[in-house]
């Protein structure tokens, strides 16, 4: 008769490197594939920064019973207060019903509590029952938040036309911003052609940051740097670009492409933060950063990208959907902690 190996008493503990050939074979055999590239990345990029990462894992008599990935989202489009980010969760098949899932996801919670942060984060398709059913289970519950996206694919984000503008930047709830309003009379150029759109460099950070601080009115220069020093170190994981006009960079954004985290099996991006300089609004700088992503996306083989909105930022909405952004199949959750 079979017997079932009993978990160590030790509860969870830090995932290692060692782990990595354990974690890609529990992976493989839940999601029918390999996505060895994604947890090299990420364990990779946990040793490298601790401080950004908690990656845990549970034993048991047969080895390697259940891993958990999360990542600090630190800014991501102006929010403030410290979250983190569910990325993956995993059970070996034949430990299953024994808890080992709620218990990573306990201690994962404890330990960010301890480095003060109050919220848990994550997102599931909205017909993947047994998903929903687990993350009620435990403690999590339907986020404010818009999750959109768009697919890449072979159409162009146009230079915009002018239009009506509902809300002027910086009016209403919230303070929205602008991000890229209309252009008089462009209608045959794209929009990248409007402006001088480049790879982020270090030398950009100043930019970016103060960019930022007119946008959104905080300094968030920590978390640009922190996102800008991930773009350059892993150039397979982001993508960040500026935009610049009278030889001046007036716009930036962020976005990273992976394969594997919120259990995602296809190629997707995730974009997170998109900020124009205001003196430079009204002139297409929001549509031109975003067509150069999809074009680099798009020689990435990555099909799809999508963000998080907050419900307060009308402006950022609107924008999302003028340039091809619609409601994603993807539900946000959040659990409190603390």
């Amino acid at each position: 008769m079979d017997t079932i190996a009993p978990l160590h008493e030790t509860g969870a503990r830090s995932l290692a490197r060692t782990d990595l050939d354990a974690v890609v074979a529990i992976d493989a055999r839940l999601e029918g594939r390999t996505r060895r590239a994604y947890f090299e990345r990420r364990l990779a990029s946990a040793l490298r920064d601790p401080s950004l990462h908690l990656q845990l894992a549970i034993d048991d008599g047969d080895g390697l019973a259940g891993y958990v990935l999360g990542r600090v989202a630190d800014g991501d489009f102006g929010r403030e207060a410290l979250a983190l980010r569910l990325e993956t969760i995993g059970v070996r098949p034949d430990a299953k019903g024994r808890n080992v899932g709620g218990r990573l996801l306990d201690a994962l919670a404890a330990k960010a509590v301890k480095r003060g942060i109050r919220e848990l984060r994550t997102a599931a398709r909205w017909n993947d029952h047994s998903m929903l059913r687990w993350l009620d289970e435990h403690g999590f519950a339907l986020a404010r938040n818009h999750v959109v996206e768009r697919p890449i694919d072979s159409s162009e984000i146009d230079a915009p036309v002018d239009r009506p503008v509902t809300l002027e930047a910086g009016t209403g709830p919230g303070r929205e911003i602008d991000y890229g309003a209309p252009e008089g009379n462009d209608y045959e150029r794209l929009a990248r052609d409007t402006c001088d759109v480049r790879s982020m460099t270090r030398a950009d950070l100043g930019d970016a940051v103060r960019i930022d601080r007119a946008s959104t009115g905080r300094d968030r220069e920590g978390a640009i740097g922190r996102k800008l020093a991930e773009a350059l170190e892993e150039s397979g994981l982001r993508v960040s670009l500026t935009a610049r006009l009278d030889d001046v960079i007036v716009g930036f954004l962020m976005a990273r492409a992976d394969l594997g985290d919120f259990g995602r099996t296809e190629p997707a991006a995730v974009l997170d933060t998109i900020a124009v300089d205001p003196a430079y609004q009204h002139r297409g700088v929001g549509h031109a950063l975003l067509s150069q992503l999809l074009l680099n996306l798009g020689a990435l083989r990555i099909d799809r990208v999508e963000t998080v909105v907050a419900p307060r930022d009308l402006g950022l909405l609107g924008f999302l959907f003028d340039v091809g952004f619609v409601p994603s199949p993807r539900l946000p959750f959040v659990r409190a902690l603390g």
